[in-house]
């Protein structure tokens, strides 16, 4: 006999209403109580009976799931998984267990959890499902939130080094060839001081919906962190690449970035690195890239610097940027150390001790590392305003106690009065000179050490001093009113104007070394020593000659006028220590 399509209908509802009458009333009324959904499945694939949760959580009404097989309201995707378990049923007593995608009549879907059993008395599925969707959704964002950055929606720099590391296994493998970027904004610090973290988050989801537009859906972009971001170019050849790094650079360049009433112009650095079967790991591609985008910023910024083995700038930079590590562990760790060397008068009527303090570095073994193995990363770096204050700090605190000595052998309990039959000269980096608060720190050192001003030198390079001319002369200034003297080191080293030396009141001349060395022998360096004396000498400066490493030369910057000698033929550095007599 063939129905129609109304007239089956018709008879699962009459079939339903007649299974209906078989429970007991006080069984419905705990079954609806449940927030679980329970219902009855025939061996026709048709549901039989369910509870009020299974029509407030689902959505549809009682006649739309009565007439609709179980089935047809499983995701397809989950539909063959389901129909499995259900047969299952027909095999054995159990009970039998699955998860699924439920339909909802507003089209979405709940992950529900089922439990079933056959009873094979009547042969009716009884089953009974647990709503998981908000627990599965907070699995999802969980796990979105462990691969991508919560601000812009990109990876994250750890599920980047899982891509990245996966093509460099590809390379080493097959011989497939990718690239990674490495890019940097180059004004993101200005927009985020004057917008405030609000703009700055704003500017870096607007550049990132503009990169995406220029990458392919194989291509791996991420946040690496602050302004940073890396992009895996997968199956591209370093020439591609850098098509693509320029194309990036020029959109980012045209990008204006408005918030409020103001408008920024913006440039990026990138660093470029292949991928191949020459990589190594995530770590060195990553810091090759990083190298790179480095020497993009030094060259000008706005530009793309592709790495090449044996590069002999890079190379320069990675030992720096490892220095860095090193330095910041040796504060750490308080692995430096301070050195002096003796500074002699040439004049026989000065008898007053003068003495340069020197920096030194023990390495993890306890030996000496020479100061330009990591001076020159120290200040590429920033990192000599700590540096100085260690210096400082450290000097000053020495100095006390010897002098808080010295005072208690003479009888004379006064602090304030201290000998000054000697003067220490310290170095000052060009970064803690344009500081605006290293001056506040040395007059805090000069309170906490009540030690004589005049007994202090500082000293400056000519390089520095130029680099900042009107922020040199104030910094010089204020320090001379606390009654501390000054040096310009490696005066000549420079040579751009001697108009600058004017508006520098320095008390000492320090004369590079260069021209000292062959004083002896070659007449122009005689002549320019002489110059230099003079000119010092006019402006009420002691001059002071380096490199001086004989007694020849000593005896010619005599005849020369030069009023101090600093040399290896005169003192080696040697470690600072104070005698107490």
């Amino acid at each position: 006999m063939n129905l129609s399509k109304n007239s089956q209908q018709q008879l699962h509802l009459e079939l339903s209403e007649a299974l209906t009458l078989k429970f007991s009333r006080e069984l419905e009324i705990f079954l609806n109580l449940s927030s679980e959904l329970f219902c009855v499945i025939g061996v026709d694939g048709y549901l039989k009976q369910f509870n009020s949760s299974f029509l407030q959580i689902l959505g549809y009404s009682t006649k739309e799931l009565l007439t609709k097989p179980f089935l047809s309201f499983v995701h397809e995707e989950d539909r063959q998984k389901t129909f499995t378990k259900i047969e299952q049923l027909n095999n054995i007593t159990s009970v039998v267990h699955w998860e699924n995608r439920y339909l909802c009549q507003d089209g979405s879907c709940k992950w529900l959890e089922w439990k079933a059993k056959l009873d094979t008395t009547n042969r009716l599925i009884y089953a009974c499902a647990r709503d998981l969707t908000q627990s599965r959704q907070l699995e999802r964002q969980l796990f979105l939130q462990t691969k991508h950055d919560a601000l812009t929606g990109l990876y994250n720099r750890k599920e980047f080094e899982v891509q990245v590391t996966e093509a460099i296994f590809n390379s080493q493998e097959n011989g497939s060839q990718h690239a990674l970027c490495y890019l940097d904004l180059d004004q993101f610090k200005v927009v985020n001081d004057t917008c405030g973290h609000v703009g700055g988050d704003n500017l870096l989801r607007q550049l990132t919906i503009l990169k995406k537009k220029l990458i392919r859906s194989s291509d791996v972009l991420a946040r690496l962190g602050g302004d940073e971001f890396g992009l895996l170019l997968k199956q591209c050849s370093l020439e591609q690449a850098e098509t693509i790094a320029n194309t990036i650079r020029t959109l980012i360049q045209e990008f204006r970035f408005s918030w409020e009433d103001k408008v920024f112009t913006l440039s990026a650095s990138i660093g470029l690195v292949s991928i191949d079967q020459n990589s190594q790991n995530f770590s060195s591609v990553l810091s090759a890239a990083d190298a790179a985008c480095y020497a993009a910023k030094e060259k000008g910024r706005n530009r793309v610097f592709v790495y090449r083995h044996n590069d002999r700038e890079l190379t320069r930079q990675r030992k720096e940027r490892q220095w860095v590590a090193h330095i910041n562990r040796a504060l750490e760790e308080d692995r430096f150390c301070l050195y002096c060397q003796k500074i002699i008068s040439l004049k026989e009527n000065d008898s007053r001790e003068h003495y340069e303090i020197l920096l030194r570095l023990l390495d993890k073994d306890g030996k000496l590392v020479p100061p330009m193995a990591f001076i020159p990363a120290a200040e590429n770096y920033n990192l000599m305003p700590a540096i100085d204050r260690w210096v400082i700090s450290t000097f000053f605190s020495a100095y006390n106690n010897y002098c808080q000595r010295k005072n208690q052998t003479t009888n004379n309990l006064k602090s304030a009065n201290f000998p000054e039959e000697k003067i220490y000269t310290i170095n000052l980096s060009g970064a803690s000179i344009n500081s605006d608060s290293f001056f506040d720190f040395l007059k805090e050192q000069f309170t906490l050490y009540p030690i004589s001003p005049s007994t202090i030198c500082f000293e400056i390079t000519e390089t520095s001093a130029i680099a900042n001319l009107a922020k040199a002369a104030e910094f010089i200034d204020e320090l001379k009113q606390l009654g501390c003297l000054f040096a310009l080191d490696d005066f000549g080293s420079g040579m751009s104007s001697l108009a600058y030396l004017k508006n520098l009141p320095v008390d000492f001349l320090k004369i590079d070394g260069s021209f000292v060395k062959n004083i002896l022998d070659d007449p122009v360096d005689h002549a320019t020593v002489d110059c230099f004396n003079r000119i010092g000498h006019v402006m009420n400066m002691q001059t002071i000659a380096e490199f001086v490493e004989n007694e020849p030369i000593i005896q010619k910057l005599r005849k020369l006028g030069v009023d101090y000698a600093q040399g290896y033929g005169i003192d080696k550095p040697k470690p600072l220590s104070f005698d107490v007599e």
